[in-house]
């Protein structure tokens, strides 16, 4: 979303926040359970988390997904533009969780072979979550707030 280079990074980074923000809550939860360090804690992992997500994001998934995205779905005037949102946003979903189920892995157990071994539940876990997080709150959302925020600027 958006028409020249700086909006269409301005949307990344909110897509990316509001993503990053909400799987690593529920990361924590799910490993940790709800406790009173929540907090405390996501304020810690979530500003490397975000910064990984967001050079995998704009360096390597869009990259891939958007093309693939585009074969999906051949953009033209008679497409509609829900099911091209929908498509690219499948894409992207589907190569961020692959890449930042590594980094989870890794985070959770360490630079090990057991990072491996837990790496396919992650994937599991995390698209089971990211699929419908982006599709029906963060992708919504951000869009909304995009395009207020492009009417002020």
């Amino acid at each position: 979303m958006g028409q020249t280079k700086g909006q269409k990074f301005l949307f990344t980074l909110m897509m990316c926040f509001g993503m990053v923000l909400f799987m690593t809550i529920y990361n924590m939860i799910l490993n940790e359970g709800f406790n009173s360090n929540l907090f405390s804690n996501l304020l810690k992992e979530f500003w490397l988390g975000f910064i990984v997500a967001l050079i995998c994001d704009v360096f390597i998934v869009a990259k891939i997904a958007k093309p693939i995205a585009f074969k999906i779905v051949k953009p033209n005037e008679d497409t509609n533009p829900i099911k091209l949102i929908l498509t690219i946003s499948s894409c992207m979903v589907v190569g961020m969780v692959l890449l930042m189920s590594i980094y989870g892995s890794v985070l959770a157990v360490g630079f090990n072979m057991q990072a491996l071994r837990i790496y396919p539940m992650v994937v599991v876990r995390n698209f089971i979550m990211a699929l419908p997080l982006n599709m029906i709150i963060v992708s919504p959302v951000v869009r909304l707030m995009f395009t207020k925020v492009l009417k002020f600027a």
